[in-house]
């Protein structure tokens, strides 16, 4: 009976030490599990050359390099595991805390031979990014860059030594790492603004752009160049890289469009294999802009490329091409933003009326579609590439589209903004439109008579009345019995206008007699 209390308690006694041991081995592996995740902790921004972009490695074998002999020198004291590969495409290293870029010798000051591993070297110093938004960090290591990337710059465009095919693919790789990035959001996104007018906008400087633009100039002249083999740069310029090229063209920063469209034209150019991508993807973006986002940077750009393109097109233009003229550069009239990109898309339609005269039908009722209806200066713009159609359009073309378009026009004559009446007189100061109107003046001065007539009668502006009166003189000079019918007609419609105005007058005031007999004091006047 004695033994059984202390049984108990030897029981109790042992499950307690076996709850202090479980705790001891669960507190041991938490501080284990924090051991192992400090070993393997992210670095801050100013642990590494570029924060945002931790770890990009050096183009050829992925190893960290080290000795002398090295174009870095790095401390990897501090820092285990740099050697980890990755899935980039320019192979990563982790970058330790402290690290020393040195410069190399020029490429004038190594024996010939030693020059193709002097350039990959170069271009290990390349690879890594450095961060521009402190002006006062890394200034050496800045200015090391820099210089290497004009050396680069030079050596590919003196052609002294072809560059073997490692060294374009590793060179290619290193643009990538250097260009290939998010961009920073417009100015109107994630903000809650509300979006202003592009044209008013201030320009996002990219604060990197003085290495930048050294790397695009290092990939034109490379393009360029006579000792390129497309053959060869076609396996590292592929469609990935000329789709992530044609991406950038949203770039806030004009410097860098510019370097994008000198590029792509060029890899249009020299690469046929890639054409039909580039149009396409081109093609895509003008859709997301027209139909989606009305916000884009590089329309004008493409635009310029486009015009360049489509200036090669052979005859029989193809379906192709025809349907992209209907379904993008028309629509393209459309957007807001379109005086940001209006002169180089008018150069882009009037080739497609140069280069086959019979689109001029579709291009004018295009233009007729979307013609503003407020927005004076934008329709200044659409009389001026108006100018220009009809300057290529043929007499066919133009009788097909006479009546809608000089209705338009009249609205635009009796316009209260001078500069749309007047770009729209100008018209008459074309030697080939006014011989197109002289063909077909019967259908075209009816039409217009009236406004002209209240232009000189009503318009506001002394320079209009006199550019009016010199286009009445050319109609007059042109056939004066049809002149004279016209000026009838109008007589007699101004009549009946008159006549008509003095019996509604008359009517209403029959009305308001009777009213005023009968109501008397309750008649309320209007």
């Amino acid at each position: 009976m004695h033994a059984d209390p202390l049984k108990a308690l030897n029981h109790t006694v042992e499950f307690l030490i076996l709850i202090r041991i479980l705790l001891t081995f669960i507190v041991g592996f938490s501080m284990f599990k924090k051991i192992i995740k400090g070993g393997h902790k992210k670095h801050s921004k100013s642990d590494s050359i570029d924060g945002s972009l931790h770890g990009y490695g050096l183009p050829g074998s992925g190893h960290p390099v080290s000795g002398t002999n090295s174009s870095v020198v790095v401390n990897y004291a501090s820092r285990p595991g740099h050697n980890a590969k990755s899935s980039n495409p320019c192979p990563r290293t982790t970058l330790p805390p402290m690290f020393a870029v040195e410069p190399l010798p020029l490429f004038k000051d190594v024996a010939v031979s030693d020059r193709q591993n002097l350039f990959l070297r170069k271009l290990q110093i390349c690879c890594f990014r450095l961060d521009f938004s402190n002006t006062l960090k890394l200034v050496r290591e800045k200015e090391i860059k820099r210089q290497t990337l004009l050396e680069l710059v030079d050596f590919i465009q003196s052609g002294s030594s072809k560059i073997t095919e490692r060294c374009q693919e590793e060179m290619i790789k290193m643009v990538v790492v250097n260009i290939f990035r998010c961009l920073p959001p417009a100015s109107h996104e994630n903000t809650g603004q509300e979006a202003k007018d592009p044209e008013d906008e201030e320009p996002y400087l990219e604060p990197s752009w003085p290495h930048l633009q050294l790397v695009y100039e290092l990939l034109l002249r490379y393009i360029v160049s006579s000792d390129t083999d497309t053959k060869v740069a076609k396996k590292y310029i592929d469609h990935t890289f000329v789709s992530k090229l044609i991406d950038l063209f949203g770039s806030e920063d004009p410097r860098e469009r510019e370097y994008l469209k000198m590029v792509l034209h060029r890899i249009y150019g020299k690469f046929m294999v890639h054409r039909p991508l580039i149009r396409k993807a081109i093609n895509n973006i003008f859709y997301r802009f027209i139909y989606e986002t009305q916000r884009h940077s590089g329309i004008g750009e493409l635009l310029e490329i486009l015009g360049s393109i489509i200036h090669g097109f052979t005859l029989p233009m193809k379906e192709e091409h025809k349907l992209f003229l209907v379904r993008v550069l028309i629509p393209l009239h459309k957007p807001k933003a379109v005086s940001t990109y209006h002169q180089q898309l008018s150069y882009c339609v009037v080739q497609f009326v140069e280069k086959d005269y019979k689109l001029a039908d579709k291009v004018i009722r295009g233009l007729l579609k979307y013609w503003p209806m407020i927005n004076c200066q934008k329709e200044v713009l659409f009389l001026g590439e108006l100018e220009e159609v009809l300057e290529a359009t043929q007499t066919a073309e133009f009788q097909r589209c006479i009546v809608p378009l000089f209705r338009q026009i009249a609205r635009c004559l009796n316009s209260a903004h001078f500069q749309v009446s007047e770009r729209a007189l100008f018209l008459w100061n074309n030697e080939h439109i006014v011989g197109l109107i002289a063909h077909n003046r019967r259908v075209i001065l009816p039409i217009i008579f009236e406004a002209l007539e209240r232009n000189i009668q009503h318009h506001w502006n002394e320079d209009i009345h006199g550019l009016t009166a010199n286009v009445l003189k050319m109609f007059l000079e042109m056939d004066a019995e049809l002149f004279d019918e016209c000026e009838a007609r109008f007589a007699e419609k101004k009549a009946k206008a008159r006549d008509l105005e003095e019996q509604r007058e008359m009517i209403w005031k029959k009305l308001a007699d009777a009213a005023a007999e009968r109501g008397g004091d309750h008649m309320v006047t209007v």
